[in-house]
């Protein structure tokens, strides 16, 4: 699926370098390609550097990144006369024609050229070639991390930062506003954090750290997470240039950086103001709007009686503003502390008011507040991996490429576990215990709300029995502005494997029906085991038994006896995917209900199917059908 926030463009040199672009060109990855041809994709013949260099020219101002299949003596001096400076030129990957190694040759932190050159690896299930100094050491890169974690950054010089990072001198860090998680990151050891600074003072800041995470402007580098709420309250018709030019005044008085803006905010009176919904527009922000009894609830320092008068509400911009961070505060609750001292929101700056000039119409209000959370749902996303039974190498390639995107990974420790081998310095793992299924689930969407990139990984296939339809049911409880990009990723269920190790059992109608109890009444369970009996089903069995749960499994036994025969197929498929496995084969007469477990599923066959030389088939059709 593509992204419409980056625009990648990939060319190759040689016949060899076809294939990979296509593989890169399915999958969605690549805005543009020129083939290793004339253009066309189907001629293969060899394009000279003097032949694409017009090409790439063309792009390259547009592009965000540039990935090239060659020798990186080539792609070099392809790309050097069209460098300017590391501000402004795309990232710039270069993988091999033999899709073994991916190297980040441009831009690999500002540009992004090192996380995409992972996404790629990924996906060709190549190795990526990662040179930087804060990679190789497994620290955090401080001139880009910050992107993962939905922030944005500030203007200033980030070489000498990243002179002494790489020098391993010891740095200094001040946070004020943003999600705090990412300082439990491995990648995150050794830095020093000095004491918070309240929001008010972060613009001059002392002791002077190298690196200040918060809203303010101000000396050195900087981070700005996205938690401002703008409240706006203006008169019918107002300009958009009076929205503008109160909103550069106000925020440049109080040094405060435009990047750190979460969203608009206002009266739902105000829903279809032409300036508002513009200025809205021009800079993707969200814009929540506010019934007025909900406004007038809140105290306010500057009521006014004459808006009371007006609007049913004594405040709507300081008013608006507050509400908007109060209610994305309490949304992103269990996405990780806000920065110690952080409570509730803050209204930074009060109502301040600006009136047309000449050629312009109305006037307009303006209020600032911070919010503890930081919101961003128009750029996260929430990524269902089906993390397949465990064994990495049945892993699907797009599983792996959302597992390489994520900032963070959330899921039930064990699945963890075995995804560990793959899991970066950089990316954060958040574990929980396996019945807090919605607690995951929250926690997953609400870091996405706040612009992050999640991985909610479920075991098997997520659709299955797994995280997807509890965490698609929250995201549309959401309302539609608030709701972040939504991804299902497949993975191999165990139902598949099993049938994979046992034989061919599944080549005739088959059905899963789960004996657990704890959130199917067991009579629907009864229902449904008869149905698969009388209609001859194969059936796969999950959650078979626990020891709270052992005689649920001697109970489905005898329900399905009554439609099938004693010597029908059965085979235990314990361990799938790991050191442990094991497949044993038995009868649905004399199954051995002592040796079934929670990782065992059971696969019973139905009245045509039969064992021979240790293997398990169903016949694809019935005794006298006929196939075709």
């Amino acid at each position: 699926m593509r992204n419409p926030e980056r625009r990648i463009v990939g060319l190759g040199f040689s016949p060899a370098a076809v294939a990979v672009l296509r593989q890169l060109e399915q999958v969605g990855m690549l805005t543009a390609v020129r083939w290793p041809s004339s253009g066309a994709a189907g001629e293969t013949s060899p394009a000279p550097v003097a032949a694409l260099a017009p090409w790439l020219a063309r792009e390259w101002p547009s592009a965000s990144a540039v990935v090239a299949v060659g020798a990186c003596g080539l792609v070099t001096r392809l790309i050097a006369p069209l460098l300017t400076c590391k501000q402004r030129d795309p990232a710039v990957v270069v993988i091999d024609p033999q899709a073994r190694f991916v190297i980040p040759l441009l831009g690999g932190h500002g540009a992004g050229a090192e996380a995409l050159s992972a996404e790629i690896a990924a996906l060709l299930e190549a190795q990526p070639v990662l040179s930087g100094s804060s990679t190789a050491l497994g620290r955090l890169a401080l001139d880009a991390f910050g992107q993962s974690w939905g922030w944005r950054r500030g203007e200033g010089d980030w070489t000498p930062l990243m002179l002494a990072a790489a020098a391993g001198r010891p740095l200094r860090l001040q946070q004020s506003s943003g999600q705090t998680l990412w300082r439990e990151l491995e990648a995150a050891a050794g830095l020093e954090f000095e004491s918070e600074v309240d929001s008010h003072d972060d613009a001059v800041t002392t002791g002077s750290p190298e690196l200040v995470i918060g809203p303010h402007r101000g000396e050195g580098c900087r981070w700005h997470p996205p938690c401002l709420w703008l409240g706006l309250g203006c008169e019918r018709d107002t300009s958009l240039t009076v929205l503008e030019r109160l909103l550069a005044r106000t925020l440049a008085e109080h040094h405060l950086a435009e990047a750190a803006v979460a969203g608009l905010a206002s009266i739902d009176r105000k829903g279809d103001e032409p300036a508002l919904l513009e200025l809205a527009r021009q800079h993707d922000w969200p814009l929540r709007l506010f019934p007025a009894d909900t406004l007038a609830a809140v105290a306010v320092p500057h009521p006014s009686e004459a808006v009371a008068r007006e609007m049913g509400t004594a405040s709507v911009a300081e008013a608006a503003a507050l509400s908007a961070a109060l209610s994305t505060t309490a949304a992103a609750a269990s996405g990780g502390d806000p920065p110690a001292g952080s409570n509730g929101p803050t209204l930074l700056v009060g109502k301040t008011i600006e009136r047309a000039g000449a050629g312009e119409r109305g006037a307009a209000t303006l209020a600032i507040a911070l919010a503890p959370q930081q919101w961003a749902p128009q750029h996260g996303k929430l990524h269902l991996v089906g993390s397949g039974p465990g064994q990495l190498d049945l892993l699907s390639g797009d599983a792996r490429r959302a597992l390489a995107n994520a900032s963070v990974w959330v899921g039930y420790g064990l699945y963890l576990d075995l995804l560990e081998p793959l899991r970066r310095p950089d990316q954060l793992r958040r574990e929980g215990r396996l019945t807090e299924e919605r607690a995951r689930c929250a926690e997953a969407l609400n870091l996405a709300s706040q612009g992050l990139n999640v991985a909610l990984i479920s075991s098997g296939d997520s659709g299955i029995y797994g995280m997807a339809g509890l965490a698609l049911e929250l995201w549309l409880q959401q309302p539609a502005e608030a709701r972040p990009a939504f991804q299902v990723h497949p993975g191999l269920s165990a139902l598949q494997l099993a049938a994979a190790r046992a034989g061919a059992p599944l080549m005739h109608d088959f059905c899963t029906i789960s004996l657990s109890d704890r959130l199917t009444p067991w009579n629907v369970i009864e229902r449904r085991l008869r149905g698969a009996a009388s209609g001859d089903f194969v059936v796969a069995l999950y959650n078979p038994r626990s020891r709270g749960r052992d005689w649920q499994l001697g109970r489905a036994q005898e329900l399905l006896l009554e439609g099938r025969p004693p010597s029908t197929p059965v085979a235990l498929a314990r361990q799938l995917g790991r050191a442990e496995e094991a497949v044993q084969l038995h009868t649905l007469g004399s199954l051995p209900l002592e040796e079934v477990d929670m990782l065992t599923l059971v696969l019973i066959g139905n009245s045509s199917t039969y064992v021979r030389d240790g293997r398990m088939v169903t016949p694809r059709g019935y005794p006298g059908a006929e196939l075709g």
